[in-house]
């Protein structure tokens, strides 16, 4: 699998992931996991652009 697809899937995992923990940091009124949440969530939108710019780099 490309470097691209690979970036693009794992970031789009982080995003699941960061949403889900932020939302269940809102349900059981932890700030912390919800900031932790965000948090992996940005980072997953951040992979999703690397992979998105190495696919179009490669064209």
């Amino acid at each position: 699998m490309k470097p691209s697809t690979q970036n693009k899937l794992k970031g789009t995992a982080n995003v699941v992931k960061g949403k889900t923990k932020e939302l269940a940091g809102r349900a059981a009124n932890k700030p912390a996991l919800t900031l932790e949440g965000k948090a992996q969530k940005t980072g997953g939108k951040i992979q999703q652009s690397v992979g998105k710019s190495q696919s179009r780099k490669g064209r």
